[in-house]
């Protein structure tokens, strides 16, 4: 039996139609609206439907009003979950508000434990509104659910033939009045419906929304860790996050930049031995170069005449230089 459902989990996405018709049907009530069970009350009934005689009925209040009454139904619904070793978390501070999304959570995830627990085969045997009696306004609450009592055909058969024909035709003229009535009527809480379902529809994009900012949030604060901040995986998150265009190719390039960095990480390095035999290369170059020098200016004193040697001589020594023989 799970007791931790994760938010996409299909218990979460039960209507609140079928919760309401589960509820009233369980325990025999006529609620309206979920957020009418904020008192906590009616969980804990739920919960002695699910395990018969596990809750205290008689500390539960139906009559709560204040938070103070209405916690102290929670603390006897926690009492439950200790003895039953549940480790859900009651939001007990947004279920005495009676706001319609959270109360509406907390109600499917109790669908989903009581539907789990045994098969749900304890609730056909169960009776509520006995069970209700021994709590705090258990009484009341079951009259104001009984349906109403079906009208006696003895007052009926006292009346005249006359009388009767008579309210046959003030029936008759009536009828017409009462349809229009009675569809102006019907329009009203289908418009109450479509206005509460919106409002639940909001509430649930709003959470939605606010749960993936704080992740995008909290990616940001990582990314802006000192130690990892100049990776390429990092810069690469940023460049998505800091985009101010919702386009297609800013994905692409932050792809083309882990690639890139990816490519120059595998390039193999130069090994010891080719970085020598470069160098050594380059020497030998250098070398040949200075003996095709020599041999070109050899080459050039070669061809001067007696007397332009002996004047490059002279030029030498005055200018104090050693001379230099071939």
């Amino acid at each position: 039996m799970a007791t931790n459902i994760g938010m996409m989990d299909s218990a979460y996405f039960v209507g609140r139609s079928e919760i309401l018709g589960w509820i009233n049907t369980t325990l025999h009530l006529n609620l309206s609206k979920v957020e009418e069970a904020c008192s906590g009350a009616v969980h804990c009934q739920l919960m002695d439907a699910a395990h018969p005689g596990i809750v205290p009925m008689h500390k539960v209040n139906y009559d709560a009003k204040s938070e103070y009454e209405m916690i102290q139904n929670y603390k006897v619904l926690q009492d439950v979950f200790n003895k039953l070793k549940i480790t859900k978390h009651i939001e007990v501070n947004k279920l005495v508000k009676g706001r319609p999304l959270d109360n509406l959570e907390f109600m499917q995830w109790m669908k989903k434990y009581c539907d789990s627990a045994n098969g749900g085969a304890n609730t056909h045997s169960y009776n509520p509104v006995e069970r209700r009696e021994a709590s705090k306004g258990g009484k009341d609450v079951s009259k104001k659910s009984a349906p109403p009592p079906s009208s006696k055909t003895s007052n009926a058969s006292a009346r005249s033939h006359s009388s009767t024909h008579t309210a046959n035709r003030r029936h008759d003229a009536s009828s017409a009045n009462s349809n229009n009535q009675t569809a102006k009527a019907s329009n009203k809480p289908s418009s109450v419906v479509s206005h509460y379902d919106q409002q639940l529809s909001v509430d649930s994009l709003e959470k939605e929304r606010d749960f993936y900012f704080a992740k995008l949030r909290d990616i940001e604060i990582l990314c802006q860790t000192r130690e990892i901040e100049h990776l390429p995986v990092v810069g690469a998150i940023k460049s998505i996050l800091y985009a101010a265009d919702d386009d297609a190719s800013i994905v692409a390039e932050a792809r083309a930049m882990l690639t890139n960095q990816h490519e120059k990480e595998n390039e193999p390095p130069l090994s010891p031995i080719a970085e020598a035999s470069e160098e050594r290369t380059v020497c030998e170059t250098q070398k040949r170069k200075n003996i095709v020098n020599l041999d070109v200016d050899a080459a050039e004193v070669a061809t001067l005449s007696p007397r332009q040697r002996l004047s490059d001589v002279s030029d030498v020594r005055c200018s104090g230089s050693p001379p230099m023989t071939y």
